[in-house]
């Protein structure tokens, strides 16, 4: 779920896009609740045992994205490809298949016809890769990560919860419709990228040009994953929450450097390479970018706004209802509170994040360069070219060399929070998982493969989320962490989730 920490939060502009009315009409009073009520639920047959036993497997296959990327495991992908062609046998006969990505051809992408061509496509994203799993972690692991162990009612592992799950329950869903002899009335595309964990510069990206060169004009639905729904998940709320992301910040990791003459450290310069990157490092976090409000992050606080402390209401309010540009002392007040947590911080500026540092073979040898490696999560506007202006401008020392080392992406489009998609998922939600939990739109302030598509204009309302339930907060901390699992209970429901949305996608009009 995201290819680096996964985070979340934020959402849409202004109820007047969905209204008419203009944001400065708008009562502030009018500060009512917008979760949906009375779904009824849907109860879905699924052989919760086969399915189980086919995501435990997919498991053992180490499809890692290491950093590194020449360091690729080519027949754990090939591996896992043949093994979801003899555990879906009816969805490999009936979509079309392809293996695309480059240089690296690994990705997957699945076509299933549609019987209306009219009707525009929708498109599912999962990704096949995981991230490594650290030696000096591994004694505190419960289960092998790689053993797709089954115990005390988990799936345990290195991509139970991120992403396979996704994947499988997806094509479990698929398999399903196709064994009734369903067909979508719309064409529906799987993409299950190969290196979502490290920016998806092979295979997203590369399908999403793909695609796009086609000649798709418009995509009706895109869902991709993000926050699975957890009780207490976002601050303030103790409740079952399910966080639909609508927008993405975008992608930047920039290489500080200096390369001069090295030694022996008995007879050290004035200012060694180290340090001399060391405190430009030390300038960049001082130099902060500015606080401002994304639309976003009005929209997910006219939906979650309601739903938390009625002392803050007041502000939550004043950022549903502002109007970008502007920062009243309301919204300054809602600023200044949320910037004293790291997660409600993080969407509220492009953040700067020194993630690596290298230097040095031996303790009395003087190394001749030195480089720290600055990962940034840009707001909208925030180009590359912005940065590295800030970067040099921050530093302000020319021996210091700035390198672009990442596949770049830029801020995404924001998603119609008061769409039909939108409501057609929330509706998915509840009929799955019933009305007693919160769902909200928020800014996702980590990323994902559906970037690559979001930041174009053919899928401007791209909806993320893993569509699994999770106990807690701590269950959470399985994204990239130990003790990854999911339950086996909920899998189930997850299943039931993806085949209750192609249903409802047979709603869904043209836009």
């Amino acid at each position: 779920m995201f290819s680096y920490t996964k985070g979340f939060i934020g959402i849409v502009s202004a109820m007047a896009f969905f209204t008419g009315v203009s944001v400065c009409e708008a009562s502030e009073q009018d500060f009512s609740s917008m979760q949906m009520k009375n779904v009824e639920k849907v109860e879905v047959n699924v052989d919760l045992e086969g399915a189980v036993k086919r995501l435990s497997k997919a498991v053992t296959f180490k499809t890692i994205s290491n950093q590194d990327r020449n360091d690729f495991d080519v027949k754990a992908f090939t591996d896992y490809h043949t093994y979801l062609e003899k555990s879906y046998p009816k969805v490999h006969s009936t979509l079309k298949k392809e293996v695309l990505g480059d240089p690296r051809p690994y990705s997957l992408l699945y076509t299933w016809e549609g019987t209306d061509p009219t009707l525009q496509p929708a498109l599912f994203y999962a990704h096949q890769d995981v991230v490594p799993v650290p030696e000096d972690s591994r004694d505190q692991w419960k289960a092998d990560p790689f053993a797709g162990t089954v115990k005390d009612g988990y799936i345990w592992g290195r991509g139970s919860l991120d992403d396979k799950n996704q994947i499988h329950a997806i094509l479990e869903a698929a398999e399903m419709k196709i064994t009734e002899g369903w067909q979508p009335s719309r064409t529906l595309y799987f993409v299950f990228g190969q290196d979502e964990e490290v920016g998806g510069p092979e295979g997203a990206r590369y399908i999403a040009d793909v695609l796009e060169k086609r000649g798709i004009e418009r995509f009706a639905f895109v869902m991709d994953e993000s926050a699975p729904i957890t009780p207490g998940i976002f601050p303030g709320i103790k409740e079952n929450t399910a966080l639909i992301g609508i927008a993405q910040k975008g992608f930047i990791s920039l290489e500080l450097s200096i390369n001069g003459v090295g030694g022996h450290s008995s007879m050290p310069p004035e200012e060694s390479n180290i340090g001399i990157v060391a405190e430009a490092i030390t300038k960049l976090e001082k130099a902060q970018f500015p606080y401002r409000i994304h639309p976003a992050v009005r929209a997910q606080y006219r939906y979650m706004g309601p739903e938390l402390d009625k002392v803050n209401q007041p502000l939550y309010s004043a950022v549903a209802f502002g109007k970008d540009g502007e920062v009243t002392p309301l919204e300054q007040e809602f600023i200044d509170l949320m910037s004293k947590n790291e997660l409600t911080r993080a969407m509220l500026h492009t953040t700067i994040a020194v993630t690596m540092f290298n230097a040095g073979i031996k303790d009395n040898v003087l190394p001749p360069t030195a480089a720290a490696v600055v990962n940034f999560r840009p707001m909208p506007g925030d180009t590359p070219e912005v940065i590295i202006a800030h970067v040099k401008k921050a530093v302000a020392d020319e021996r210091i060399e700035i390198k672009d080392i990442s596949a770049s992406t830029p801020a995404t489009n924001v998603a119609n929070a008061g769409g039909p998609g939108y409501k057609m998922l929330e509706k998915t939600i509840r009929q799955t998982w019933g009305n007693d939990l919160i769902v909200s739109p928020f800014f996702v302030v980590g990323g994902s493969d559906s970037k690559h598509f979001q930041a174009r204009s053919f899928a401007p309302d791209v909806y993320t989320m893993t569509a699994i339930q999770l106990e807690n907060t701590e269950e959470f901390k399985g994204f990239h962490g130990v003790n990854e699992r999911i339950l086996v209970k909920e899998y189930g429901r997850s299943i039931g989730f993806f085949y209750t949305l192609f249903n409802n996608l047979e709603q869904l009009e043209n836009k």
